[in-house]
C-alpha cells in the first residue's frame, strides 16, 4: 500500500474510523499469514461463539465455525482477549465472521461481521506515466493489505533487484520485451507476483505480457498460461446516439489495438455497473459517469454528466504524485456545480492508516497547508515542507455544509513522499579498476521530469548528460573514493545523505581519509630524515 505509517497528526481533522468497537470490519491479509479477529460485543460470556455468515440469494446463512486448536483457535472467557486467531491463511478462509450466542439472527451476524479477504497472488500493475512514452510499475494486491508490509521486494529477470517500503517501482520504464519484472512482500517471497514485460509503448497504447495470473482471465484464457494485453494510455467518454429521451455514453480511446472487452462503464451515483463499453441514460440525468479499464482502477476517465454544468462533478489534474520530502506539492481538483447549488464547504480529505485502523480525515488549511480556489473552478491543496507522514490518498470534497460527507472508496489522488538515497553497485567497497554505478534513488518515479546533481565531498561534479540519475565510474580509481550525495536540480537544497565509496588497491584501501594519513606520514618521514642528517 502507499499509505504511510502515522507517527503523528500534522493537521487539524475530523476522524472517521472504520470498525466496530475499535475493531476492523474488513481485513485483507496475505495467504500463509496470520490474523486476529476481535469480537465486537462489549458483554462477553463463554456462551458466545464464532460463526461464518454468507449471502445465499436474498437469505443470510450462518454456520458455527469449527476450530482445530492449532490453525484456527479462539477463547471467549471474560478473562482473556476474545480473539479469533487463524494461522497459515488459506483462500478458503475468506469469509465474513461474527461472534454471537445463537444462529437465530444471521442478518445481525452479517451486520456486525468482519469480512476477511485473502490475497493468494500479487500483481505487477503497469501504469502509463505522463513523462513521455514511459510507464511505471506498482506491486498490487487484490485488496489493500491491513497490515503494512515490512518491505516490497522487486525482481528483474528473476534476480533480486532491491527492496523498499513503497509498492511503486523506483524508475520509469520504456519498452523492453526481453526484460521481466516481478515483486513480492518481504517474508512472503513464495507469493511472488507473476512476471510481466513491457513489450511496446506508443503515444496512445502500451502492451504488456503476463507470464500467468488473473489478468489473463480477462482474455478468457487459463490463468496458468501467458497472455499479452494492449491497453490505452487514456480513456474518455463520448456522448452518442441522442434521442428525444435518452443518450448513449460510450467508453472511447484513441488506441486502435485496445480490446473493448477489457473495459467497462460505471455509474458513480448508483450501485449499478455497466460491464461493457456503453450505457444508456436519460437526457435529464444528473448521474455522474466514468469509464475504467477492467483490473486497472488507475486507467480511469474523467467524470462526465449529461447535464454538463448542471451537475456536481469533480476531476483531478494528476492522480499519481511522487514528491521529495522537504519540497512543496500542489494537488489540484477541477469541479463544476449547478448555479443554484453553490457549495459553501470545500476542503480535502486524506485517507491513511493509524494504529492499524484505516482513517479518513478532513484537512484544515493551517500551518504547512494552504487552500487556493481560482476562477477556473479549480481547487488546489498545497502542502509545504513535505513529510513522510503526508503520503496517502487525497479526495476533494464540496458540499452545502461540512456535516454530510462519506468516506471515499478510492481516493482521487495518491501522494507518495520520498527521500533521496545514494545506492552503489556492486557495493560501497570496490577494487580499483572495477565498474561502479551510483544511483540517486527514490521510492517512486518523481512526477516531474527530473535532472540530478552529484556531489563528491560536498563539491558538485561536472557530468555528461548521459550520467544523470546514474553516475558510472568505469574504471574506478583511487581518486574516485570519497563521500557522494545527490540532489534534484529543481530542489538543490534537498540532497541525499552522504554515502562513502571505498576503493581498494593492491596495497590496501584508499579513501580520502587514508590519503590524508599517507600524506601526513610522508611529511613525518621526511622531517625525520632531515633531522637525522643534521
Amino acid at each position: 500500500m502507499i499509505l504511510a505509517e502515522a507517527g503523528f497528526l500534522f493537521l487539524g481533522f475530523i476522524l472517521c474510523l472504520s470498525g466496530v468497537n475499535g475493531g476492523e470490519t474488513r481485513i485483507c491479509a496475505l495467504k500463509g499469514s496470520s490474523v486476529d479477529l476481535n469480537c465486537s460485543h462489549q458483554h462477553l460470556t463463554s456462551s458466545r461463539k464464532w460463526f461464518t455468515v454468507r449471502l445465499n440469494g436474498s437469505k443470510y446463512v450462518q454456520s458455527e465455525l469449527s476450530v482445530d486448536g492449532q490453525r484456527v483457535t479462539y477463547n471467549m472467557s471474560e478473562e482473556k482477549n476474545p480473539t479469533l486467531t487463524i494461522n497459515d491463511l488459506r483462500e478458503s478462509d475468506a469469509n465474513t465472521y461474527c461472534c454471537m450466542k445463537t444462529t437465530d439472527s444471521p442478518g445481525l451476524c452479517w451486520y456486525n461481521g468482519i469480512t476477511l479477504q485473502v490475497v493468494a497472488e500479487l500483481q505487477v500493475k503497469v501504469i502509463p506515466a505522463t513523462e513521455g512514452q514511459t510507464v511505471t510499475l506498482m506491486c498490487s494486491s487484490s485488496c489493500p493489505l491491513t497490515e503494512k508490509p515490512a518491505a516490497y521486494i522487486w525482481y528483474k529477470n528473476r534476480e533480486f533487484l532491491y527492496e523498499d517500503w513503497s509498492p511503486w517501482y523506483q524508475e520509469l520504464l520504456s519498452s523492453e520485451e526481453a526484460v521481466t519484472y516481478s515483486c513480492a512482500v518481504k517474508g512472503y517471497e513464495d507469493l511472488r507476483a507473476p512476471e510481466v514485460s513491457v513489450d511496446s509503448i506508443t503515444e496512445t497504447c502500451f502492451s504488456v505480457t503476463y507470464a500467468k495470473g488473473r489478468m489473463c482471465s480477462y482474455r478468457k484464457t487459463s490463468v496458468d498460461e501467458p497472455c499479452s494485453i494492449t491497453y490505452p494510455r487514456e480513456v474518455h467518454i463520448l456522448r452518442t446516439n441522442y434521442t428525444s429521451d435518452n443518450v448513449t455514453l460510450t467508453c472511447n480511446t484513441t488506441c486502435k489495438l485496445f480490446d473493448p472487452e477489457t473495459a467497462y462503464m460505471s455509474c458513480r451515483n448508483t450501485s449499478r455497473n455497466y460491464k461493457n463499453q456503453q450505457c444508456l441514460t436519460h437526457n435529464n440525468s444528473t448521474y455522474r459517469f466514468s469509464c475504467a479499464v477492467k483490473g486497472h482502477k488507475y486507467l480511469q476517465s474523467a467524470e462526465v454528466c449529461v447535464q454538463g454544468k448542471n451537475c456536481r462533478i469533480k476531476n483531478y489534474v494528476s492522480r499519481r504524485i511522487c514528491a521529495l520530502e522537504g519540497s512543496s506539492v500542489n494537488i489540484t481538483s477541477e469541479y463544476s456545480h449547478p448555479d443554484n447549488m453553490k457549495p459553501k464547504f470545500k476542503c480535502w480529505s486524506k485517507k491513511w492508516r493509524k494504529d492499524e485502523v484505516e482513517v479518513e480525515e478532513l484537512i484544515e488549511a493551517a500551518g504547512r497547508v494552504e487552500y487556493q480556489d481560482n476562477m477556473k473552478n479549480q481547487h488546489i491543496l498545497t502542502i509545504n515542507n513535505l513529510k513522510n507522514n503526508d503520503s496517502g490518498g487525497y479526495t476533494f470534497r464540496f458540499n452545502k455544509d461540512d456535516k454530510k460527507w462519506t468516506q471515499s472508496d478510492l481516493p482521487g489522488v495518491f501522494l507518495i513522499v520520498t527521500e533521496l538515497r545514494v545506492k552503489m553497485s556492486p557495493s560501497a567497497v570496490v577494487t580499483e579498476g572495477q565498474r561502479v554505478t551510483l544511483t540517486c534513488s527514490t521510492s517512486c518515479p518523481l512526477t516531474d521530469n527530473t535532472n540530478y546533481i552529484w556531489y563528491l565531498i560536498s563539491q558538485p561534479l561536472t557530468l555528461t548528460e548521459a550520467q544523470n540519475k546514474h553516475l558510472i565510474l568505469n574504471p574506478v580509481s583511487r581518486e574516485d573514493a570519497g563521500s557522494y550525495s545527490c540532489a534534484v536540480k529543481t530542489n538543490k537544497d534537498i540532497s541525499s545523505a552522504p554515502k562513502t565509496l571505498t576503493v581498494q588497491s593492491i596495497t590496501g584501501t584508499w579513501t580520502p581519509a587514508a590519503a590524508g594519513v599517507s600524506a601526513a606520514l610522508l611529511v613525518l618521514i621526511l622531517l625525520t630524515v632531515c633531522w637525522c642528517v643534521r
